[in-house]
Formats: structure tokens, sequence, C-alpha cells
């Protein structure tokens, strides 16, 4: 009997051990990286998260993760690329953890730190845990990979914790322009300006947050022979009514706004969109789903776009603040037709420069720097808004979609939308040159 029990305790620690090996051996794939993305993007929608500080969110969570894979992979850190980035050292006294692992779980603990309901992706980081554990990971991998991202992300939090968002309340309250041509809060709901002074939030590339400025917009004029008339003019020509159904396709599949609500009686319901940033994260995840990058090339790509996506609103906002420029829906009520109405409804901020117009060239530029100038993908990003997926030929393409469907939604005059993708191409260049990506044809 005595033996028996001897032969059981050495057979239980044999298979111990083998389960912390078999748990090392195990590798994530580019899944893990997608599916906290798609978690993180779920509870934006949950707390209608505005654009630029969703792209705040995915950068910090994203980061915490990429540094854990420094530590191991070979990958060179932050350090030296992005402002004011600390030197993160390796934690000392953990031997036992899964660097994928640890990376997965240092995103998941910075996005609950940061994100107003985190409590729901505790709930997700538990099941995939819990899915981890169940093909093979032991608990002294999981408890030591906990260990090690919980240490990153602390470090990481503790980075954005400077980065002057905090200080944003503290502003004084913003309050529109009273003279013509000023942006105004719009129908239905007229909320205030979302985040004004998100210019003075510190960019991670960028030497300032007009950096990029291009110039300050075509000038208000009520003169017929004016360019402003004249573009009033076309964008009075692009109403709710007067749209083909291409244009009303592409208006509808790049919405993404997260403030949209409806008229229900007498109550305004507010309508679950997510982010332009969210979209275009979606539909990195894609790319590197299609292509089986790999855990480590999946959190680089998702990591250095939410950088790109972060600056690029930063840019953005403060050229929207700079100029402070009435929005179509305004102008032409005011001025051309009472009656007129935009097929989209318009955002609650200044109209120029088009944020979509940055965002989306940001995106494009990085995106084409890993995948190619000519490579086709399907978004499917919001099908599961009812939004049909669509087909895209390259990044570029899809970005230039992006931008004219502000113009189809009567949302922004032609000038915002041209010098936008002129601003985001120039951010995207700045964050690639950090990172010295190349042109990958």
């Amino acid at each position: 009997m005595k033996r028996r029990c001897i032969i059981i305790a050495a057979m239980l620690l044999l298979i111990s051990n083998a389960c912390v090996k078999r748990g090392i051996n195990i590798k994530l794939s580019e899944r893990s990286v997608t599916r906290v993305i798609n978690q993180m993007t779920a509870v934006m929608v949950h707390d209608v998260t505005n654009p630029p500080l969703a792209a705040r969110f995915y950068a910090y969570a994203c980061l915490a993760g990429y540094e854990v894979v420094v530590q191991k992979k070979g990958l060179a850190s932050m350090k030296g690329v992005l402002n004011e980035f600390p030197v993160i050292a390796k934690p000392g006294g953990i031997q036992t953890y899964d660097v994928y692992l640890s990376a997965t779980l240092a995103i998941y603990r910075t996005a609950e730190a940061l994100q107003p309901s985190g409590y729901i992706l505790k709930k997700d980081e538990d099941r995939f845990v819990d899915s981890c554990r169940s093909v093979g990971f032991s608990d002294a991998v999981i408890s030591g990979s906990m260990a090690y991202a919980n240490l990153v992300s602390k470090a990481v939090l503790n980075y954005a914790k400077h980065d002057g968002y905090v200080k944003i309340s503290n502003y004084q309250r913003y309050t529109p322009g009273l003279k013509p041509g000023m942006w105004n809060p719009t129908p239905p709901s007229y909320m205030a300006p979302v985040e004004p002074y998100f210019y003075t939030v510190r960019p991670f590339t960028l030497d300032s947050a007009s950096q990029f400025f291009t110039g300050n917009p075509v000038p208000f004029s009520l003169n017929k022979t004016s360019s402003f008339y004249k573009q009033m003019l076309e964008s009075q020509k692009k109403g709710a009514d007067d749209l083909s159904r291409e244009e009303i396709d592409a208006a509808n599949f790049w919405d993404c706004n997260p403030f949209a609500v409806k008229a229900a009686g007498h109550m305004l319901v507010g309508l679950k969109k997510i982010s332009p940033g969210a979209h275009w994260m979606g539909i990195c995840s894609i790319a590197c789903l299609q292509q089986k990058t790999g855990f480590v090339k999946a959190l680089q790509i998702h990591t250095i776009l939410s950088v790109a996506l972060t600056d690029g609103f930063i840019s953005c906002w403060d050229s929207k603040y700079k100029t402070n420029r009435i929005r179509p829906e305004t102008a032409i009520r005011d001025y051309l037709d009472r009656s007129w109405k935009p097929f989209l409804q318009t955002p609650p901020f200044p109209e120029y420069v088009s944020g979509h117009s940055v965002i989306s060239a940001v995106s494009a530029n990085i995106l084409s720097r890993f995948f190619g100038d000519h490579y086709g993908f399907t978004d499917s990003v919001e099908s599961s808004y009812g939004i049909p997926p669509r087909r895209f030929n390259s990044f570029d393409q899809a970005a230039r979609e992006a931008a004219l469907s502000r113009f189809y939604g009567g949302i922004h005059f032609m000038d915002a939308i041209e010098e936008g993708l002129i601003q985001g191409k120039k951010v995207g260049d700045r964050v690639a040159d950090k990172f010295r990506l190349g042109r990958k044809l």
C-alpha cells in the first residue's frame, strides 16, 4: 500500500512538471490579440466612448502587451521611440510564465483600469484564462503570467497618468463661438463639444499637436462668388434626399458616430455605434487574421496603429478647435435653406479638418506598410450592427471612401476632407519614420 502511494505521488509530480512545461510551450496566435481588441471595442460601445479617448485606450493597452513581448522576443522597446516613454525593467523573481499569455493579460489589465466599464473586460479575461487552462496551461504558468502582466501594466498606466488627460477636467468649460462662421451645437441633441482640450494631451510621436496643421480653412463668406459660398452650394446638393444608392451605402458604412441619437416620441434615444478608430482597429484585426501573422506581429501592428490613431486625433482635434469652423448643417440651414437636412447626423465638434479623413489616412498609411499598397480585404467590422461587408482593393481605397463618405453624409465641406487626408498622411509618415517602417509594395 505504501509503495503504491509512493508510485502515485511520483506520477502526479511527473504530470505536474509536464503540465508546466507544456503550458510554456503552447503558443497563442493572432486570435488572442484580436479577441481582446474586439472586447475593448464592445466595452467602448457600451460606454459611448468618444473617438479620441477610444484611440488613447487602445494605445496604452496595446503598449502594455507590447512591452511584455519586448522582454523576451527581441522587439525594440518604446523607450527612445515614444515621447517620455520610461524604461520598463524586466520583472525579477518570476521564472514560470508564458510571454504570449502574459502580454494578453497585460492588455486586459490596462484596459480594465482605463475603461469606465472595465469590469466587463474582467469577465472576459476570466473566460480567456479558463480557455487557456483547458488547453493545457498550468496554474503555475497562469499565475506567473498574471504577476508579470500586472507589473508591466502598472508601469504603462503610470506613463498614461502623466500624459495630461487627467488635467482636462480642470480646464475652463469650452464655449462655442458667437461670430458668423463659427461652430455651434447641432440638432437633434445639441450636444456640448466633445474633448475640446484633447490637443493638450502628450502625443506619442509628434513634436506638438500643431506640427502638421495644414493651414486655415476657406474663410467664411456669404459673398456668392466666394469659395466658401460655393462649398455651401456643393454641400447643399448632398442633402438627405439627394444621394445615389452608392453614396448612401458608403455614408452608412463609414458612419461610425458614437453620439448618434434618434427621436422616440418625446425622447431622444442613443444609438450604439463604434468610433472611426475602432473601425480601423477592426480592419487591422481582419488583415492579421487573414494573413495569420502570428501573435507577435499582430500585437506589433495593433500597437503601432493605435499609437498612430492617437496622434492622429491629437493633431486633428488641434485643427478643429483652432479653426472652430461652422458645420454644413448650420451654414446651409441658416443661409440657404431652413428645411435642409444632412443624410448623416452631425457629430458634436467643429468641422475642420475631417476626423474620418485624418484617421483613415493615418491607418491606411500604417497598414499599407505592413501588408502592402495593394492588399485586398473584405471589411466586415460592423456586420454585427447590420452593416453589410464591403470589399476593398487597398487600404488607401478604403480611406478615400471613408473620407468622401463624410461629404455624402452632409457633415463636411470638401476642403476639410481633402486637407484631412493630407494631414493624416503626414501623421502616418511621422509614426512610420519613428518606427523605421519601410513601404511594402
